[in-house]
């Protein structure tokens, strides 16, 4: 006899369905979230999963704001350290860069691509939100465009960024390491410091 499903909250069957999508896009790619593939790896039913989130399109839409949340927190903290002398431009770069590589560039692209355009509006906000928090009246305009040229480029590197650098005869991590330059930069100039 097999033994009984554990019976989870709402809120937990959510999360661990969250957690399962993850797992899959990070393994397998985005074409692999699909309702009967988490609910499988989670060991519950397709229902289930319809019933939280009500299609294959809204638990890809409330993946993208669960890492959107995640990785704009990791970054906002990142930016904190570094205003306070505690942390460098790399580390800001680094949790851009790995946020894409990491499933969030392919589940973007692969978003957009499929028609399901409304499904970026959770990571645009969160970006949003965090930029009204980092924001300091000064060098809003400034943060803005650094913000647009990282997140541009991380998620340029994450879809094609190692078959380029091959192509041109650069290490797999140059973009990285000119994302850093030119955050450095910026940040430099804004500070009235040259960049080190």
């Amino acid at each position: 006899m097999p033994a009984a499903r554990k019976r989870l909250t709402p809120e937990a069957s959510r999360s661990a369905a969250l957690d399962a999508a993850r797992d899959l896009l990070v393994e397998a790619g985005p074409q692999a979230v699909t309702l009967k593939a988490v609910a499988a790896r989670m060991g519950r039913t397709h229902a289930n999963l319809l019933h939280h989130f009500g299609s294959a399109a809204g638990l890809q839409k409330a993946l993208a704001e669960t890492m959107a949340e995640q990785i704009t927190a990791e970054i906002g903290a990142a930016v904190a350290k570094a205003r306070a002398g505690d942390g460098q431009p790399r580390d800001i770069v680094d949790l851009t860069f790995e946020a894409f590589d990491k499933g969030g560039g392919a589940l973007a692209s692969w978003m957009i691509l499929s028609g399901n355009d409304d499904a970026l509006d959770p990571i645009l906000t969160a970006i949003h939100r965090l930029m009204d928090r980092l924001g300091d009246g000064a060098h809003d305009a400034e943060m803005r465009r650094d913000t647009l040229n990282l997140v541009l480029v991380a998620l340029g590197d994450a879809l094609l960024g190692g078959p380029m650098a091959a192509a041109l005869g650069l290490p797999r991590g140059a973009a990285r390491d000119i994302a850093t330059a030119q955050l450095g930069a910026a940040l430099a100039s804004r500070s009235g410091n040259q960049p080190g």
